[in-house]
Order: structure tokens, then sequence, then C-alpha cells
């Protein structure tokens, strides 16, 4: 492909040599298609587009983080509450949420606690996000994953206040 719209399939030193003709450099689009696909233009100008395009699309991507809430077995509502709505708010921001119960010293003999309040947990959130297995038990700490749900929810349009009809013109 030339500048001049012009598309012709001819050797690689041919085409090299009208390119130089032409002042450009002859750019490998396609190696893979059959034929080969070249394109004259500046190389200069088209690693800076190559290099835009990349900081385009990386602009645009959402790195999934795992965000961890701590727990211990005899957590007071409250609290339980506060980190609740975090959770909520991490699961609409798109991020995982991973849930701790941590027994420390005599607690580990109620493990059947902790898993209690990570299903009561999970349970409070089944309507943002979606329990990756069931709770586990490591050591001295018991933790689950739950993960954003898939469904996006559209806003639906208001049936209370319908919209006006265009103004008339006097």
């Amino acid at each position: 492909m030339f500048p001049d719209g012009s598309v012709e399939v001819m050797p690689t030193p041919a085409a090299v040599r009208r390119a130089q003709e032409l002042g450009l450099d002859l750019i490998l689009v396609s190696p893979t298609a059959e034929p080969p696909v070249a394109k004259a233009m500046d190389y200069g100008q088209w690693q800076y587009e190559q290099k835009k395009r990349q900081h385009e699309a990386k602009k645009k991507q959402h790195v999934i983080q795992v965000k961890e809430l701590k727990f211990r077995p005899n957590t007071d509502d409250h609290d339980y509450e506060f980190k609740k709505n975090h959770a909520i708010r991490f699961l609409k921001e798109g991020n995982r949420v991973k849930a701790v119960v941590q027994f420390r010293g005599r607690e580990i003999a109620h493990v059947d606690l902790g898993k209690k309040l990570l299903l009561r947990f999970a349970e409070d959130l089944a309507g943002v996000g979606q329990i990756e297995g069931q709770p586990k038990l490591e050591g001295r700490n018991a933790h689950l994953l739950i993960s954003p749900s898939k469904v996006k929810e559209k806003p639906e349009k208001s049936k209370e206040n319908p919209p006006l009809p265009p103004a008339a013109t006097a």
C-alpha cells in the first residue's frame, strides 16, 4: 500500500525501491498474510502511532485487585456492618473480596463461629457478589473469596416523571 492509495502485489526489492523513491520506509504490516502485506510510510511516525495506541489501551484497562477484610470470631455487629459496606463498595468497583477470620489463642476451638460469620457475610453480599467455594480453614485463619457479579444493573427509566413534550413556539 502506498500513500497515493494504490495497492499492488510486487516483489520485495521493487516495493522497497518504490518506497525509497517516495522518501518513505517499507513497513511489514501483516507478515503472516498470503502474500505478506507491507505499507510505505514514515517509520518514526508509525512508531509514534503504535506507542500512542498502546498507551490508550493501557489507560482503559482495569486491574482486578483482591481486597482483604479481617474479622475475629466475636466481631461486633457495628464493625461487621462497617466492613460489609466496604466489601459492597469494593465489589461494585469490580474488585474481589477476601474475607478472613483470624483465630487467636483459645478461639481456635470455636472454628464453627468463624465459619458461620463467613457464611453470613457471603449471604449478605449475595446481591453484589458470588462466592468462590466454601470457607476454608488454613492454620489459624478461615477465609472466603467473593468475586463481583457479572450482571451489570441498567438504570431503568422512571415512570413517575415522564419526559416533557417539546415547548410550543409562539
